[in-house]
């Protein structure tokens, strides 16, 4: 009653809306998983489309063209079974679908049946959810297929495993957040172990604007141990022979309820009998193979430099320019980009005002030292003294204030704009989430720029994130320079100048953040987790006022578990104000 199995579990990088590059992309995979001997393939979800595709959805000529991919995806199999997940329609619905394709024929599709409509996911704008789980018959063996959110909610995965399924499949595209990875693990180890099934579990890689797939596939024994976990942030190949103990799983699912119990929540089970390409089985059993486990920072690092890489590379870039002013945040973002694509693909600015201390100027170049990446310094005093005397006339009688400090900030804008114009550099933006949720950044100033790689990084997290850096990755030679970590942080817009000026300490704010932002909370939510009553109105009001900026910024690497984007939708006219005493 041991039945082997050789699956290979296709963890590929796609982009949305390249159907040809996506389609050659799963084409190597399957001739991979040929030449392995391999019994069935498993691909992502929408893996021909790319995830999301959003109002691709609504065009009719992308799902013609994704059918299209398909019908040469189903030829190639060729020998083997795939599992692949595509766009199918019927009549005018469309549905999120994994393709049964064996040794050249579409044997049949699963429909996803649970369709996200939460945080970043809008799968009820464009689809249709399926009514039946699926459950392919091969000699003994019983596979239940789903799709990503299918086994993030009860239901489908118990219907298929107490109808007799001894392998659960799950094709994926499951967007990254930190720690999410540890989450997931732990919900498939449950969800393995609850049913008594063997899980296989595929997970698209890399970045679509601002989301990021982590990879990270899993394999499961029916005890809820891995046998198989992938890496983070990288395409990989992954063959591994099961040998699936039929007694255990079918008299695990006997006793649990009859199959007329399961059907309860569904109309019926779709049972398919699939003919297998190979005469025999390969006899092998694999060896657990678990990728390990990542410290924190590395782990936010390798998102940042996969999600800045991707934005770069699919966007058409090869070079991308920073400000760099001196400070921890350029820093790191020129860090990243480094990493990224290359000391040569990296241009850092430097553009002195009078009120920058000379230190800001030294660390700017001690890193790009560090780094190896090219610099060019525009020295902005005489452009901005040009602006202040050409608004003199209008600002009469009115002291100096902010305008006149933006008026910095907007002309170093302009200059990264105008290198990115001439070279067709890509401009990486710099601010942090801390700064983003207060709106501490100028409109059209240091907020303009094409991609924001810190955009939901907080500052707290920005500070230990460049000093591990400097003492794992620089083994005790900072890469990124002392005095940048350890002096107070400014925006240098006038003299004496620091960010506590205006803004709470950072590891309150970003406390504050958290809550608000991340959990919900309100005013008097978070003053009885005894953050003080006048801060927590003063945060609430910068957040709530500054919705219109943060509409009007670059998309950024989703990091944390709410980010502003897709995950948070709230009106630039908005009346109601909770930081108001009532």
């Amino acid at each position: 009653m041991i039945q082997p199995l050789r699956l290979a579990l296709a963890q590929i990088n796609c982009t949305v809306g390249e159907i040809a590059g996506n389609t050659t992309r799963i084409l190597h995979q399957l001739e991979q998983a040929r030449r392995a001997q391999a019994n069935l393939v498993l691909l992502p979800e929408l893996a021909i489309t790319g995830y999301p595709p959003e109002d691709l959805l609504l065009r009719r000529d992308f799902v013609d063209a994704n059918l299209r991919a398909l019908e040469k995806v189903v030829a190639a199999t060729k020998g083997l079974i795939a599992i692949v997940g595509f766009v199918e329609r019927e009549d005018k619905n469309i549905f999120n679908a994994a393709a049964v394709c064996v040794d050249g024929r579409l044997v049949t599709t699963y429909r996803k049946i649970c369709l996200p409509n939460y945080g970043v996911f809008d799968e009820k704008r464009y689809f249709q959810p399926g009514q039946q789980p699926l459950l392919l018959k091969l000699g003994e063996l019983r596979l239940g297929v789903s799709i990503c959110e299918d086994i993030w909610i009860d239901g489908v995965i118990e219907c298929e495993a107490r109808s007799g399924a001894d392998l659960v499949i799950n094709i994926s595209a499951s967007p990254y957040h930190w720690k999410k990875g540890d989450e997931r693990e732990f919900l498939l180890t449950n969800r393995a172990r609850s049913n008594q099934v063997y899980l296989a579990y595929v997970n698209t890689v890399g970045g679509q604007d601002e989301l990021l797939f982590d990879g990270r596939s899993f394999i499961f024994d029916p005890d809820g141990q891995p046998l198989l976990r992938g890496k983070k942030f990288e395409e990989q190949f992954i063959i591994h022979d099961l040998a699936i103990d039929l007694q255990r799983t079918q008299n695990a699912s006997r006793v649990k309820t009859s199959r007329d119990e399961a059907a309860k929540k569904f109309a019926a089970v779709n049972e398919v009998v699939v003919a297998t390409p190979h005469a025999a089985f390969p006899p092998a059993a694999s060896e657990p193979n678990l990728a390990p486990h990542l410290d924190d920072e590395e782990e936010v690092l390798q998102a940042l430099v996969l999600g800045a890489r991707d934005y770069v590379r699919k966007n058409g870039f090869t070079k991308v320019v920073i400000g760099l002013s001196g400070g921890i945040d350029s820093a790191l973002t020129a860090v990243v980009a480094v990493e990224a694509i290359g000391k040569d693909n990296v241009v850092g600015v430097l553009m002195p005002s009078r009120f920058n201390l000379s230190a800001s100027a030294e660390d700017a170049l001690a890193l790009a030292k560090n780094l190896g990446i090219r610099t060019l310094t525009v020295p902005i005093n005489e452009s901005v003294t040009t602006m202040e005397n050409l608004l003199a006339p209008a600002f009469v009688g009115r002291e100096r204030d902010i305008t006149e400090e933006n008026l910095q900030a907007r002309v170093r804008g302009m200059i990264l704009m105008a290198l990115s114009n001439k070279f067709g550099w890509l401009v990486l933006t710099t601010s942090n989430k801390s700064e983003t949720a207060v709106g501490y950044a100028t409109l059209y100033g240091d907020m303009a720029g094409g991609f924001g790689v810190l955009k939901d990084v907080p500052k707290t997290f920005v500070y230990r994130l460049s000093r591990w850096l400097n003492l794992v990755r620089g083994n005790g030679d900072p890469i990124i320079p002392q005095r940048t970590i350890d002096r107070p942080p400014s925006a240098e817009l006038r003299p004496d100048q620091t960010d506590q000026d205006a803004l709470p300490p950072y590891d309150l704010l970003d406390q504050i953040i958290e809550a608000h932002v991340e959990e919900n909370c309100s005013v008097g939510e978070m003053m009885a987790l005894g953050f003080p009553e006048d801060t927590v109105r003063q945060v609430v009001k910068m957040i709530d006022r500054a919705e219109y900026k943060r509409r009007q910024s670059a998309p950024g690497i989703k990091i944390t578990p709410r980010n502003f984007g897709k995950d948070r939708r709230m009106p630039i006219t908005n009346h109601f104000q909770p930081w108001r005493e009532i």
